[in-house]
């Protein structure tokens, strides 16, 4: 396992930087030119992520908190930094300020306002990204575009999270043209926003099966985990 994770893991990094390099030409977003991976581990054990770990990958998305928790148990001894990048229910938001670096789906500021409460003073402010449903999908969670910027604005004075930048998970398609097309409006809703003032860096968007396509139109972090671990294992019903 250790090998076929490590090739996996250095085909996609190399992947990065080339895609990284040639994007960085046309002057998208990200100053420093860099593209972040971060590993999508749920539904994989403690030893998958181990094996990750060890072969240098240190950022680990997870998206349901009490598979996220006790793999933090297990996985102790590691130094992971941790991000929670599922729907985030109101009775969860104490947990998930408590145990990650990283949240990926805010849409509510509800939702917000509980994670500043609940982030202890002794940890660094949480990082934040505004989920937005750029497709319009009735069935998806996120801010809507015109929205967005009321949304941030009313973050702004919460005083235990940190606003980092935008995060989406775009339509289901094969169609490259409307993967660019939604790609580009997010790198446009970022940098709307940087020109109201907002300092932000962050445009967390690609998977597995679109995330060339997401770096070219500007994507910093890369949600990728099929790609790293394989398949995720099937759970008997």
């Amino acid at each position: 396992m250790m090998n076929e994770i490590q090739k996996r893991l250095d085909d996609i990094q190399s992947c990065l930087v080339k895609e990284a390099i040639n994007r960085n030409k046309q002057n998208l977003i990200s100053e420093d030119g860099t593209v972040n991976l971060l590993a999508v581990s749920k539904g994989q054990n403690h030893q998958a992520i181990r094996t990750a770990f060890m072969a240098g990958q240190r950022k680990f998305g997870e998206n349901y908190l009490q598979e996220a928790l006790n793999k933090q148990i297990e996985l102790k001894d590691l130094a992971i930094e941790w991000h929670f990048i599922g729907p985030i229910q109101s009775n969860k938001t104490q947990q998930i300020a408590q145990n990650f670096s990283w949240v990926h789906g805010v849409d509510r500021l509800k939702i917000a306002e509980r994670l500043s409460d609940a982030r202890p003073e002794n940890l660094p402010p949480l990082q934040i990204c505004l989920q937005v449903n750029i497709s319009g999908e009735a069935s998806k969670g996120g801010v809507a575009p015109t929205d967005l910027l009321v949304l941030a604005k009313a973050l702004s004075g919460l005083p235990r999270i940190s606003l980092r930048g935008l995060m989406t998970i775009p339509e289901p398609s094969h169609d490259e043209s409307l993967q660019h097309y939604q790609f580009k409006q997010m790198r446009e809703l970022l940098c709307d926003l940087r020109q109201e003032g907002f300092v932000l860096d962050t445009l967390s968007m690609g998977m597995s099966n679109d995330y060339k396509i997401a770096i070219q139109e500007g994507a910093t972090i890369v949600r990728i985990g099929s790609a790293i671990f394989g398949e995720r294992p099937v759970k008997n019903k």
